[in-house]
């Protein structure tokens, strides 16, 4: 792909986003001090208010999705582009973190020796400011976007699996021509081009209480039929490559002395590929569908949520390419990876649309109270993600690929 802005241009945005640094690190201390865990609507709405302000600001229309999951809503920014020809651009960040409330007041944001940390820092309020950034120096400095039309989903409850915004975002991403996710890059960099499929299940194990001591032989144990089943999923791993099954949480039983009548497994599952998610579904239904330590056991199985694996689609190597070159004409050296994390990408890509993730600075140690990010990355992270955007809307190729899907819409549409 040849470079889409000229060397004046991105080192005009270069300088927009070295001058803009100090409001960025501002935004960036605001959003990080409120609390917004996926489960904590209000900061959720606070986060996704000002992220709409910011967007209108810039000149997207905006509208509010709300939901009756009792989560925050979804925002959508759209933004006409300079040129109608071109393709259109969905980028996606997300509004919640995985903290609990009064982590901010906890460990509130904080800046040493070039490193910033505090709840959500790279995870993803980094990414989210990158983004609205990104977008605002290239219509400082071109006058527009060099799009047909740029859409920003704001997800509300991405740490839990979407379940609310996902609905918004297929329907968003069946009429785009590229995706690029905000997540924070790797530690070392890194983009993003496949992630693991991942699928969480709830799995209820129904027995029969009685006494313990006394009548055990009337009782049908949960607990024991559970400890069975955590087992054999256990062993699935290692069954098919690049597929992971972990039970993370068990709870069950009342007192010692009662026999359990219930059990309740979460479960975590994940594949590289959607044709071994698909096979080790398959052997957990198996697993669960008749009980094999303690007779007379009904055992429920229960999806929480789902992302198909994002698979490194051929079209998001063009993707690829061009982050590889923008990068190397700003000096980074960039390399693509594959992690074993999910987000909204594998939603995109699972759809066939062409995307990357990981394209926000650099940072590490998510989820952890020891999240942190560099900001020495910022300035130049931004600087590449604002040139991948305009090489997507200038790029021949990925003009092609959107006069091809309009053609198609046409066609369905006769």
């Amino acid at each position: 792909m040849d470079p889409a802005l000229t060397d004046h241009e991105l080192a005009a945005v270069r300088e927009a986003l070295d001058r803009a640094y100090p409001a960025f690190l501002a935004d960036l201390e605001r959003l990080v001090n409120t609390d917004c865990g996926s489960y904590t609507r209000q900061g959720v709405q606070t986060i996704g208010r000002w992220t709409a302000e910011r967007l209108r600001a810039l000149g997207a229309h905006v509208e509010h999705h709300p939901n009756d999951l009792g989560l925050g809503e979804t925002v959508i920014g759209e933004f006409a582009g300079s040129d109608p020809a071109g393709p259109t651009l969905l980028c996606i960040g997300h509004l919640d973190t995985v903290f609990d409330e009064g982590t901010a007041a906890e460990r509130p944001f904080e800046v040493n020796g070039g490193i910033a940390t505090g709840p959500g820092v790279t995870d993803m309020k980094s990414g989210l400011l990158a983004g609205l950034y990104a977008i605002g120096a290239l219509r400082e400095v071109l006058g527009g976007l060099p799009l047909s039309r740029l859409v920003f989903v704001a997800n509300p409850d991405e740490e839990i699996g979407s379940p609310a915004s996902s609905p918004h975002i297929r329907r968003e991403a069946a009429s785009a021509d590229a995706c690029l996710v905000l997540e924070c890059a790797r530690a070392n960099g890194d983009i993003v081009s496949s992630r693991k499929g991942m699928i969480d299940l709830a799995v209820t194990v129904e027995g029969k209480a009685s006494h313990a001591g006394v009548e055990p032989e009337k009782g049908r144990s949960a607990i024991l039929e559970a400890a069975r089943l955590v087992v054999d999923l256990h062993a699935l791993n290692g069954r098919w490559q690049g597929v992971t099954v972990n039970v993370g949480v068990i709870e069950g039983g009342t007192r010692p002395n009662v026999v359990a009548e219930r059990c309740a497994l979460q479960i975590d599952v994940r594949s590289v590929t959607r044709e071994g998610l698909e096979a080790v579904e398959a052997a957990i239904t198996d697993l669960c569908a008749t009980s094999r330590a303690v007779k007379d056991v009904a055992i429920t199985v229960e999806e929480v949520a789902r992302h198909w694996p994002m698979e490194r689609l051929e079209r998001s190597g063009r993707l690829v390419d061009a982050a590889i070159s923008t990068a190397a004409r700003i000096g980074c050296e960039l390399h693509d990876a594959a992690t074993g994390g999910a987000s909204d990408a594998n939603t995109t890509a699972g759809m066939g649309v062409p995307t990357l993730d990981g394209l926000g600075p650099i940072g590490g140690l998510d989820h952890s109270p020891r999240e942190y990010l560099e900001l020495a990355s910022i300035v130049p992270r931004t600087t590449l993600l604002a040139g991948l955007i305009a090489a997507i809307g200038r790029d021949p190729q990925v003009r092609r690929w959107a006069r091809e899907r309009r053609a198609g819409e046409a066609g369905v549409g006769r």
